[in-house]
């Protein structure tokens, strides 16, 4: 159908990401992170990374989040700036603001916000 580059994040496995907030956790404060971090759980603050952030299905996000590359499948509520790419899947959800390269919605997704697409 179409081709998006740097989808190599959905390749991706569990054993792939260092830290993992699973479903039963909630999360209050500031993250930071190099390597790849997956939310399955709750978390509320701000995000602030040098590599990829997924946000799986059941997880809710309310940040704003600095990353590489970001994959929605989840909720999220808050402002994204991603050096590389945003992509929204048909189970994700944007409520904020998006700045980055490449900005990518899934049909089905739900995005209420401006974007903003930088080289």
């Amino acid at each position: 159908m179409f081709d998006v580059k740097d989808t190599d994040l959905f390749d991706l496995e569990e054993e792939s990401f260092d830290t993992v907030v699973e479903p039963d956790i909630t999360f209050t404060g500031n993250i930071r992170f190099a390597k790849p971090f997956m939310i399955r759980g709750m978390v509320k603050g701000n995000i602030d990374a040098t590599s990829d952030l997924v946000v799986d299905s059941g997880a809710v996000v309310e940040a704003d989040i600095k990353a590489d590359r970001v994959l929605i499948k989840g909720k999220v509520k808050g402002n994204i700036a991603a050096k590389k790419m945003v992509f929204v899947t048909a189970t994700g959800s944007l409520d904020g603001d998006i700045t980055s390269a490449q900005v990518v919605l899934e049909p089905g997704s739900v995005f209420s916000g401006k974007c903003t697409m930088v080289k």
